[in-house]
């Protein structure tokens, strides 16, 4: 496998992303950089080239354009306007969807048969445009889910419980956004019900910040980038790796006809499987929630 990446957006999100793979061991061997600003493109692949002396890992970098998306394996896509403070993922759903008609039309035309990974929001909707527009299995088109916000949540956890974020098991699922909502009756410490450590209330406080703490980021520095950059390595090396690994990734629930982030299984050809988990009925009713959010917005893009 050519283990062949191509980030399109060389903004913070994606350049947070490519230095998180030079600085980390990957199996990828090629990082192409592609932008509306084929300088900073340019400047940015220097600037990481720079890097490989000292870096754990080898890998070609470069500049290019979506003509070279054809032989990729991988295409992460961070581009679109960002968010601005006071301003919901859901309130950048106009000005991004033209932008991925067109993108993913160009890369197409280029022979491009990998997977995508998007990052850019709303994600979920930006996912499930991204799955229309290309034609590819569903499978094959995986947003970056909950990933970051169930991150957020295992470091509050652990801050909490005073163990390793690592040995917590918590998932934050639903639309990475306003409506998602913490897997209360699946989380864990080790082998211990995390319902059994903490008291319901404060559960409620901790979720409620893994849930808008971007807000309080983008408010404090104008953007986020350094956490979503790392986790897009991660989701990055499961896939070329074929880890198998269970993330809350944004995979499409035939359930619902939408995009959204739940517990599923990646490697090497994208999502394997979705994991079936049993809600409990305050848990299903937040899902269907949130999922309602996404149909609708989902409706208005295609509209």
């Amino acid at each position: 496998m050519a283990n062949k990446v191509m980030i399109v957006g060389t903004g913070n999100v994606g350049m947070s992303y490519g230095y998180a793979l030079v600085h980390q061991r990957t199996n990828v061997n090629e990082l192409i950089l592609v932008d509306i600003n084929t300088e900073d493109a340019e400047g940015e692949a220097i600037d990481l080239r720079d890097a490989l002396a000292v870096s754990p890992s080898y890998l070609k970098i470069r500049s290019g354009s979506y003509a070279d998306a054809g032989d990729c394996d991988l295409i992460v896509i961070t581009a679109g306007v960002p968010q601005k403070p006071g301003e919901t993922r859901m309130d950048l759903l106009k000005k991004n969807a033209a932008i991925f008609k067109d993108m993913i039309g160009q890369i197409m035309a280029s022979g491009f048969n990998g997977i995508f990974l998007i990052v850019s929001n709303p994600m979920d909707v930006l996912t499930y445009l991204t799955w229309r527009y290309s034609g590819l299995p569903a499978e094959r088109v995986i947003g970056s889910g909950t990933v970051l916000d169930s991150s957020r949540l295992r470091f509050r956890l652990s801050q909490r419980l005073h163990v390793h974020p690592k040995n917590i098991h918590a998932y934050q699922v639903g639309e990475h956004g306003d409506t998602e909502f913490a897997l209360w009756s699946t989380a864990y410490v080790g082998a211990q019900p995390i319902t059994d450590l903490i008291k319901k209330e404060e559960l409620e406080e901790i979720e409620d910040y893994a849930r808008k703490e971007a807000y309080t980021i983008i408010e404090k520095k104008g953007a986020t980038y350094y956490g979503i950059g790392s986790c897009v390595a991660m989701i990055t090396n499961c896939i070329l790796n074929d880890e198998m690994r269970i993330l809350p990734v944004s995979s499409y629930d035939e359930m619902s006809g939408t995009y959204n982030g739940y517990p599923a299984v990646v490697g090497r050809n994208g999502v394997v499987r979705r994991i079936g988990l049993k809600m409990t009925s305050e848990e299903q009713e937040k899902f269907n929630k949130s999922t309602a959010a996404l149909k609708e917005a989902i409706k208005e893009a295609e509209s």
